[in-house]
């Protein structure tokens, strides 16, 4: 039996559903929002809150190997106290109930976040760490913390391997996630900005877990990104996929210093999150390289998906949705 956490979202939806075509039993977890439906008698569906001990020592029970996708991912800052109790103490949970239950392998989603993003003319590889430094997000530090704990189940005799993705792009929820980006190309916004940074596949990154849960690899981190390519060159990509108009204002440091300020008020009134803060609008202007040599490495005969026939699949299935 296979454990996924997280299986509502768009990585854990697309894990779920090539488990499933591979004639695989699998029990999914989530917290609010129910999977999309797969009528599927392999799958068992159980809401559960990661953050409950109790039931998740029920819901591991005869589970084998553990796919941990659970997570949260915001950088408004009321999210700050959840960003630590759900990346941080969830995985935690997570670990000690795998040790409890005698899972033979787990595999934790993490992100390249906790690598530390800001690091200027230098390729980001697995051995760097997250530092205040190289860092400008709380969940940058949130997802580092939660790696931790994963390697204290290794050091407690847990098998178990860490992949950090970079910007996942597939046809999830656009209202949500990393997919929101095809909304707004959709929407016509008009901004861009000249940062660089990772970008991969849905169906690599399931690819790519399952190809490392089924080694006999263990104690490894591994960077999955499929290309490193600028925000602008992507947005326009997509914006072509859709038959849109491509953005066509650039962001300066100065106006996205303004623009982060005034959602600050705003959200401050509305209670929404913002839609820039400081920490993206630092991001999206910053350049990250990150080498993807060493996972290209531990599982020859992988490939990448072309960029632009991930950016095409994505806009084709969501126009269909």
């Amino acid at each position: 039996m296979i454990l996924v956490t997280g299986g509502s979202g768009l990585l854990g939806a697309a894990l779920i559903e090539t488990l499933l075509s591979k004639g695989e039993k699998v029990k999914a977890i989530y917290n609010k929002t129910p999977l999309p439906s797969f009528n599927n008698d392999d799958l068992i569906q159980v809401q559960c809150d990661i953050l409950d001990v109790l039931q998740l020592e029920e819901v591991m029970k005869g589970v084998t190997h553990l796919y941990h996708c659970a997570g949260l991912v915001s950088f408004h800052k009321k999210d700050i106290e959840k960003l630590y109790k759900v990346n941080v103490e969830g995985t935690a949970n997570i670990v000690d109930a795998a040790i409890g239950a005698g899972v033979k392998k787990m595999l934790h989603v993490s992100s390249v976040a906790a690598l530390g993003r800001i690091r200027v003319n230098e390729m980001i590889t697995e051995k760097m760490q997250w530092t205040p430094e190289t860092s400008n997000s709380r969940y940058g530090e949130s997802k580092y913390l939660g790696e931790m704990e994963v390697w204290r189940g290794i050091a407690e005799g847990l098998n178990a391997v860490i992949v950090n993705p970079t910007i996942i792009l597939g046809p999830g929820n656009w209202n949500d996630g990393s997919t929101a980006i095809f909304k707004s190309a959709y929407d016509e916004f008009p901004w861009y900005t000249t940062g660089t940074t990772g970008f991969v596949d849905v169906r690599d990154v399931v690819n790519a877990m399952i190809g490392l849960m089924n080694s006999d690899i263990n104690e490894e981190k591994f960077i999955v990104s499929g290309h490193n390519e600028t925000y602008r060159n992507v947005f326009n990509g997509i914006a072509d996929g859709f038959h849109k108009k491509r953005p066509y204002k650039k962001v300066t440091p100065f106006l996205a210093s303004v623009v982060s300020r005034i959602e600050a008020v705003k959200s401050s009134f509305t209670g929404k999150a913002p839609l820039v803060t400081k920490e993206t609008a630092k991001t999206a202007m910053a350049t990250a390289n990150f080498d993807n040599s060493k996972l290209l490495q531990a599982l020859p005969g992988f490939k990448y998906h072309p960029l632009a026939q991930t950016i095409e699949y994505s806009c084709r299935v969501l126009q269909q949705k």
